[in-house]
């Protein structure tokens, strides 16, 4: 494993109960600090990655490792965010976010104060008396973000946590979440269906075979995002080249 990484996919396969190979020899070094985005063709296995990576389901063959050591299930190193939020429909908002820290046995006044700050920091300050419920799409994923943060973890495995906003929501939560995550030296795995998203948001780009899933390319984005609006990176030639690169690599699976 090299120093810089964080998260080690060796020989990585997953063969599900019903026969379908959805991994097969996936491997992989993720660099520690970093926003590495999972992409490819749909059924290539993504999210069966990440679910993988986080303890939630078991490979088939081959080994995860976490600094060095195999994993066995899910662990305090590794935070999940889910595209279906995952919320407590009964608890509260503050409660929700908190739920993480109440697991490792923090007070509940320590708790409630950590969680009221990330609740602040995603921008749903005033609703921690609120349920689920109560809230649009956007706010619920903003509660799961802000309970990912509020664990301190390493390492933050999101699965599609944009895809049930609109356009317009999605790409603020992209600008938000670097925000968020800007000098946190936190190691996001991130899975996406959006080509555009993944140029924008990462660091480094993780483009997967057509079923049975397994690296088919690495791509350095390398697009320089200091002093720039998002617009303007959107505009700027190295995203665009990013994107018809992707582009061209996930249409052959189209054919």
């Amino acid at each position: 494993m090299s120093v810089d990484s964080i998260v080690t996919l060796k020989d990585v396969g997953k063969i599900y109960d019903t026969g379908v190979e959805a991994l097969k020899g996936v491997n992989f070094e993720f660099p520690v600090g970093k926003l590495s985005t999972l992409l490819g063709p749909s059924g290539c296995g993504k999210t069966t990655l990440l679910k993988i990576i986080g303890g939630l389901i078991d490979a088939t063959s081959g080994e995860v490792l976490v600094k060095g050591k195999p994993i066995t299930g899910p662990g305090d190193d590794r935070a999940f965010v889910f595209q279906d939020f995952a919320l407590m429909p009964w608890a509260t908002i503050l409660r929700n976010v908190a739920f993480g820290l109440e697991l490792h046995g923090v007070p509940k006044e320590e708790r409630f104060d950590i969680a009221r700050k990330y609740i602040k920091e995603v921008g749903l300050e005033g609703f921690e008396s609120n349920y689920p419920h109560q809230l649009s799409g956007g706010m619920r994923q903003r509660v799961g973000l802000a309970r990912a943060l509020t664990v301190d973890t390493d390492i933050i495995l999101m699965d599609e946590p944009f895809s049930s906003v609109d356009e317009q929501t999605r790409r603020k939560f992209q600008e938000d979440m670097l925000d968020l995550l800007q000098n946190r030296h936190k190691t996001v795995i991130f899975v996406t269906h959006s080509i555009e998203e993944a140029a924008y948001m990462s660091d480094l780009i993780v483009l997967l075979s057509a079923r049975p899933g397994k690296v088919s390319q690495v791509i350095k984005p390398g697009i320089d995002r200091s002093g720039k609006c998002a617009d303007d990176i959107r505009r700027d030639k190295k995203y665009l080249d990013v994107v018809d690169t992707i582009w061209r690599e996930l249409k052959v699976y189209l054919c």
